[in-house]
């Protein structure tokens, strides 16, 4: 059995596909890790969302900001972007299944050594602290008042963890940490406007994962959900957002033996809206 970790799919279906027979996945034995961000922007994220969910238990899929805006779309607390590809998901005959499907899937996931989370994790925050919020997130979503979470859900605010944060200003940090981080201050204040590679960083931010000090050092952890930054193959770090979108590549890991696997998104150039 292998298990392979895959990048922001986005609706690139027919480049998921390609890259899974590259991968040599077999479905009666392997399990697919997906890092979230499995629909918008792409061409198909309705058959993404149909051939994920299928797998079953042959996969893990993690929630995205792309995934949750869906949800709240969905919901009718949110409207759809320019350049959002939702369309056919919510006109779906089986739109109720696969939104519900979705919104019981999982913030965050460790195993065999790995965790894995869309975007980062606080550097307050062990892996299993850290898997403990995820849940809190979790019930919030299958709850049946979720819609008023998700109404809640947004906003930068507030910007610092503490512990004994409660109720709306709790969750939400928890999911600005885990679907939309890329920088964090040395005492974990989060900055959410910086979508760009290290280069541009603003002085006194690091990489969420280069925070001194960062507390779930030791498990290496993938994410995807930085596209500016790229495929990233460190010991304690694994960035598989290669930008498959945005014309570039879809990235997969295999974890046992680290090997990579990449499939060419060069049509994909320009497809896309602007972020």
């Amino acid at each position: 059995m292998a298990t392979i970790a895959i990048g922001d799919v986005q609706g690139c279906y027919d480049q998921l596909m390609r890259l899974l027979e590259r991968a040599g996945f077999d479905e009666r034995r392997d399990v697919l890790w997906f890092v979230g961000d499995l629909v918008n922007r792409g061409p198909q994220s309705l058959e993404t969302l149909r051939f994920v969910k299928g797998l079953g238990t042959r996969a893990v899929a993690l929630l995205g900001n792309h995934d949750l805006n869906l949800l709240a779309v969905a919901a009718g607390v949110r409207k759809l972007h320019r350049g959002d590809t939702n369309d056919g998901i919510l006109a779906a005959p089986d739109r109720e299944e696969l939104l519900t499907w979705l919104r019981h899937q999982s913030m965050m996931h460790a195993s065999g050594g790995y965790a894995m989370v869309h975007a980062g994790l606080l550097p307050q925050w062990s892996i299993s602290q850290a898997l403990a919020l995820a849940r809190e997130v979790e019930a919030a979503l299958q709850a049946s008042d979720h819609r008023e979470f998700l109404k809640r859900m947004y906003g930068n605010e507030p910007l610092r963890w503490r512990d004994d944060l409660s109720g709306y200003d709790r969750l939400r940090i928890i999911v600005n940490a885990m679907t939309r981080m890329r920088l964090a201050a040395a005492d974990g204040t989060l900055e959410l406007d910086h979508k760009l590679g290290l280069d541009t960083a603003p002085a006194g931010y690091f990489p969420w994962y280069d925070v001194p000090g960062r507390a779930s050092r030791g498990t290496p952890i993938v994410f995807g959900h930085w596209a500016a930054l790229g495929l990233i193959m460190r010991e304690d770090a694994v960035c598989l957002d290669s930008g498959c979108v945005w014309g570039r590549a879809l990235s997969a890991l295999r974890l046992e033996d680290r090997k990579l696997f990449q499939l060419d998104c060069a049509e994909l150039a320009g497809t896309a809206a602007e972020e």
